[in-house]
């Protein structure tokens, strides 16, 4: 419901907040007193977006918000107007009052003009609600925002990347209180295509980011490729902490190598829900062993049999099945099996981002086919010589 707030008298404002306020913060308020008797609203939200970041205007800024920016918000551009009262909201502690401070903005936002400003406030009512253990109420304002940002508006064409970060960062955070650890993989990636991490993001957050997405990636039951995240510079963080064996193990699980995974297995107790899972992290390392065998193979030599497997992956012959049956319905390779030869017959591997050692092996690769096709190119040329 909306919150009516008395009409402003200008003169009375300001001398209010001249005799209540610090000295620093006076030159706002003669600057806001100008502004607003000359109509500039552009210059006028510039200067509130000074104040409201000016570090002692914290105890003041949702009196200002409600008293002052509220009387003339209607000539504002929404999405600044929305920017604005979703960092004035950050100062109100009581869940309730903040909840109705948000939903109250709401109200007076228009959907139809201003979409990417809907679903900004939609995206931080929800984060609000997740924070205050509300998790139903903050997946029906997610859907409520995604509706309006996958439905084809041209306005949100190019919209700004703080309307995509609130959504894929309330995304991320919700799938992480639910343990959800693929969705919350994928949105936390996006939510980072959508920041800048050196501007947006304190050390400890870009630490407890790469933190989350390490574990995310280990234990997601669909993540077989880590190429994506072990490119991205928000792994960096975890470089010289604590948490620095996760990266590390993040590597060995892409290169499928299953001897580096058995040396970094004794630090899993120090993750708890790693430690838990180790029979997962074991199928999966040795999936990720299969992958890479097959890919490192050329397209004419991908029969292999259960022998070979049972050695690249260190399981017994007789678990081989299995683990093969289990990369087919994961799609992670497509082909077919003779259980009666052992042999398996793989036709395809799925895509990868791949790692620079990766690259490295597949360019002698493909240099070693380059050779092969000049080779019967020389051999064929005296041929077509005579022919022609």
């Amino acid at each position: 419901m909306a919150v009516d707030h008395p009409k402003l008298v200008l003169d009375d404002f300001i001398a209010t907040a001249l005799s209540s306020t610090p000295q620093d913060l006076h030159p706002f308020f003669e600057s806001f007193r100008t502004l607003h008797t000359r109509k500039l609203w552009h210059q006028l939200t510039l200067k509130l977006f000074e104040f409201f970041d000016h570090p002692l205007s914290k105890p003041f800024r949702v009196d200002v918000f409600e008293r002052f920016v509220t009387d003339f918000e209607s000539k504002l551009n929404q999405l600044k107007l929305v920017e604005m009262g979703v960092k004035v909201s950050k100062e109100i502690d009581n869940p309730q009052t903040h909840l109705t401070f948000l939903t109250s903005l709401l109200t007076r936002i228009s959907k139809e003009n201003s979409p990417a400003a809907y679903v900004l406030l939609y995206a931080n009512i929800a984060h609000a609600k997740l924070l205050y253990g509300d998790l139903d109420g903050t997946k029906a304002d997610m859907d409520e925002a995604w509706r309006i940002l996958d439905g084809g508006d041209s306005r949100l064409e190019s919209v700004e990347s703080s309307v995509n970060a609130a959504y894929y960062g309330v995304a991320a955070d919700y799938y992480k209180a639910k343990a959800e650890y693929a969705p919350y993989y994928r949105n936390s990636l996006l939510y980072l295509a959508c920041v800048d991490l050196a501007v947006d993001m304190t050390a400890e957050e870009r630490l407890a980011r790469a933190h989350d997405l390490g574990i995310s990636a280990l234990l997601g039951d669909t993540i077989y490729n880590f190429g994506e995240l072990l490119m991205h510079p928000i792994l960096d963080a975890l470089d010289g902490t604590p948490f620095e064996w996760i990266k590390r193990l993040l590597f060995t699980f892409n290169e499928g190598s299953i001897g580096k995974f058995e040396a970094l297995a004794p630090l899993l107790p120090q993750e708890p829900i790693l430690q838990e899972n180790y029979p997962f992290l074991r199928q999966k390392i040795c999936l990720m062993a299969l992958i890479e065998s097959v890919f490192k193979r050329s397209a004419d030599n991908r029969t292999m049999g259960f022998s070979t497997i049972a050695e690249e992956t260190r399981l017994p012959i007789d678990e081989v099945e299995h683990l093969v049956m289990k990369a087919l319905s994961l799609k992670l390779i497509r082909g077919s099996m003779d259980q009666v030869d052992q042999k398996a017959q793989i036709t395809w591997v799925q895509p990868r981002v791949l790692s620079r050692t990766q690259i490295g092996d597949l360019a002698k690769r493909l240099d070693g086919w380059v050779n092969k096709l000049n080779k019967v190119e020389q051999r064929i040329a005296p041929e077509v010589l005579v022919n022609v």
